[in-house]
């Protein structure tokens, strides 16, 4: 396809290249008049009469975008500030409110673990204190064991005594 439009297009600039030829001869060949020089000068001037007055509402029309430009920049700053006092008129302690919220979410935080820590205890200091109940209700039955066999102890003690001593007797 480039090729096709490649092949087109050489023809055309021979032709135009061969018609700037013979125009160039011909105006070379031939003098330019007074008339036409200063027409041409005219023109020329009068093209860089337009050139200069186009630049220049052209510099005119960028200065008022530019001041305009700056006016925004000011209206958006007044505006930021603007939008900031509503905010601090909606609610004045809200930095305050803000911060003791954040004071109470770090407790909450740290009560959790201590909340876990102090029921694990609890239950640790239960089941110790029916390990310890337990322990003591095995020594007081211990104990009352003891008395019981101390007490039968000391009867047949005392029978065995009593017969010694009624063979004693008994033997005088």
């Amino acid at each position: 396809m480039m090729q096709i439009e490649q092949q087109q297009q050489q023809p055309q600039q021979q032709q135009n290249q061969l018609m700037v030829q013979n125009s160039g001869s011909l105006s070379f060949s031939s003098h330019l008049s007074k008339e036409d020089e200063e027409i041409s000068k005219s023109a020329l001037s009068t093209f860089r009469a337009k050139e200069e007055e186009i630049e220049k509402k052209k510099m005119e029309v960028r200065e008022k975008v530019q001041l305009q430009l700056g006016r925004v920049e000011e209206e958006t700053k007044r505006l930021a500030v603007i939008r900031e006092e509503l905010e601090a008129l909606a609610d004045p302690m809200r930095k305050e409110v803000a911060q003791v919220r954040k004071k109470i979410d770090a407790v909450n935080k740290e009560l959790k673990p201590l909340g876990n820590t102090c029921q694990k205890k609890e239950r640790e200091y239960k089941e110790a204190l029916d390990a310890f109940n337990e322990k003591n209700k095995e020594k007081v039955q211990l104990i009352t064991k003891l008395m019981e066999l101390v007490s039968e102890s000391e009867k047949l003690r005392m029978k065995k005594l009593e017969e010694l001593s009624k063979n004693v007797d008994s033997i005088h």
